[in-house]
């Protein structure tokens, strides 16, 4: 019989500016200015533009089970686009979109109104008097590179701000920007 451990599962609210791993890079800040942990990884990545959730763990097996597209762990995504979306560009993002790489899976997808009640982007996104934005919710099962933006641009509507709201059961609630939460022990 093999006795289960447990591991660490952490949840961090990736600002603007931040790469998903320890180290800086360039411009870019890294995980070190906000985590003083040692021993855990990066479950899956966030790009440096991108904001919102991001879990780190210590081990392997967690690790894999949620980065891994085989896994299926949906991954929900705010996204403010350029535009206001119609029915029919929803309709295209729920039956997934020929991106470069090749079509993408199915994703749900839906307007959200009214838009999440978000902390403000440092710095601000840049804005068009002329051009409105709107909110969607996009909820995809895998995790190509800048997926959600290259998708929300392939129907019309780049993205402006993007924000990783859950990935499965995992939310951002209770976090503010910067700061991370270290969940109940995990069973492996």
């Amino acid at each position: 019989m093999q006795v289960p451990t447990t591991s660490q599962l952490i949840r961090f609210n990736k600002p603007y500016g931040v790469l998903s791993q320890f180290t800086p890079e360039g411009r870019w800040r890294g995980l070190q200015d906000f985590i003083d942990l040692a021993g855990v990884y990066v479950a899956g990545r966030l790009d440096g533009d991108s904001e919102g959730l991001l879990l780190l763990t210590d081990d392997g097996k967690l690790q894999a089970r949620i980065s891994d597209p085989r896994f299926k762990l949906e991954k929900t995504y705010w996204a403010q686009v350029e535009g206001l979306p119609e029915e029919a560009a929803l309709q295209a993002l729920c039956q997934g979109v020929q991106l470069n790489d090749g079509m993408t899976l199915p994703a749900r997808a839906r307007l959200l109104q009214p838009p999440p009640a978000v902390w403000e982007r440092d710095p601000p996104i840049r804005v068009r008097l002329n051009k409105p934005t709107a909110w969607i919710e996009l909820i995809i099962r895998e995790g190509r590179n800048r997926q959600v933006r290259r998708m929300t641009a392939a129907v019309g509507h780049p993205t402006l701000r993007l924000i990783r709201a859950a990935i499965g059961p995992y939310t951002l609630d209770g976090l503010a920007p910067g700061t991370w939460q270290r969940q109940g022990p995990q069973a492996t």
